[in-house]
């Protein structure tokens, strides 16, 4: 236990003094909560959609790109019998495009395991192909009023700082951890309406960074207030260091028609498409210009070598395409294909000499 929790836990020693503390919250979302598209429904493949839309994305840029997908895949049949090209397709500006690999074979999962019905209970949902404990519990408690918290982010800062807890959230024990804590205020009913308040409360009163805590509706609940040591928690030891990793491709071209691949599900840039990363030593003479593009992941830092490779002779550009099964393509017919998007960016900026 903490040194702060001890004072507090002497402070409000009670299961009901710690429930008042989620029906504040649980209040407070009823008069402000954000009206966001996929609040209007409890359709478990939509609040599924969008949770992973969310993942890695913010509110506002995700909204349209949710709307989009589920206008194209409107349950999880269509998005099950879709060709994954699209899939990507419709996921273009999101990035991480394992998560829409994974959505397409969590929907396959839905259809064969559970007979295309969506899964009700949080053990089962968390079965589905890239699906968390975060987004199963979001969608139980939302669509199905199971009592989890759906802990994230929002829910280590909203409730280090309510308990002044210097607990780790960095830690492996961390979820655990702070389930346990969660358990303690939240309302034995409204699961999923008191998720989606701390997550409304963690993006728009208590923020990582100047945090409104004069309109908190736990602020007189909130030790780390009272101590005035709000910015010191949450408490967060460890730092990933970004990897390096070089990559080198050769943009081999044929007048305005190009060579792609597709990856397969071993490299960074899953089911996405790129450029050749060989040639043989008699293309080597035929590289006109080099460019090197950084780009940064969430732990890795890329620095892309793209090496333009003009090929004056059809028959010999054909014939590489086929004997290495690259697609010929050209500038109009590649935006029916997702490419990782420094490469997209590569081929918008080299078209636009055209």
């Amino acid at each position: 236990m903490c040194k702060y929790k001890k004072y507090f836990l002497n402070k409000t020693n009670t299961k009901t003094d710690f429930l008042n503390i989620g029906l504040k919250i649980l209040k407070w979302y009823g008069l402000n909560a954000r009206e966001l598209p996929w609040r209007s429904t409890k359709n478990p493949y939509h609040i599924w959609i969008c949770e992973i839309v969310l993942q890695q994305t913010r509110v506002e840029q995700g909204k349209n790109h949710y709307l989009n997908f589920i206008l194209r895949f409107p349950d999880v049949k269509s998005l099950a019998e879709a060709n994954i090209d699209e899939v990507l397709l419709y996921w273009k500006g999101l990035g991480y495009y394992s998560r829409a690999i994974n959505l397409h074979t969590a929907a396959k999962q839905v259809m064969t395991d559970f007979g295309g019905d969506f899964p009700k209970h949080f053990d089962e949902i968390l079965k589905l192909k890239g699906v968390g404990k975060y987004t199963a519990a979001a969608v139980a408690s939302i669509c199905f009023d199971e009592r989890i918290p759906a802990i994230d982010g929002n829910f280590y800062r909203v409730l280090s700082r309510i308990f002044a807890d210097d607990f780790d959230v960095s830690s492996s024990k961390a979820y655990q951890y702070f389930y346990n804590l969660a358990m303690m205020i939240m309302p034995e009913e409204n699961s999923g309406d008191f998720n989606q308040a701390i997550m409304d409360i963690g993006s728009e009163v208590c923020k990582p960074k100047n945090p409104n805590c004069e309109i908190c509706p736990v602020q007189e609940n909130c030790l780390a207030f009272g101590l005035g040591k709000v910015q010191k928690f949450p408490v967060k030891s460890k730092k990933v260091k970004p990897q390096d990793l070089k990559l080198k491709y050769y943009h081999i071209l044929y007048k305005e028609h190009f060579l792609i691949k597709q990856r397969d599900v071993s490299f960074i840039w899953k089911k996405l498409y790129d450029f050749p990363e060989e040639i043989p030593d008699e293309f080597e003479p035929f590289i006109t210009e080099e460019k090197t593009i950084n780009h940064k992941l969430t732990h890795k830092n890329l620095e892309i070598s793209i090496a333009k490779v003009s090929i004056d002779d059809k028959a010999v550009f054909e014939e590489f395409a086929r004997e290495n099964q690259f697609i010929i393509t050209d500038f109009e017919k590649s935006h029916q294909k997702s490419f990782p998007k420094p490469l997209e960016n590569f081929l918008k900026k080299e078209f636009e000499r055209f």
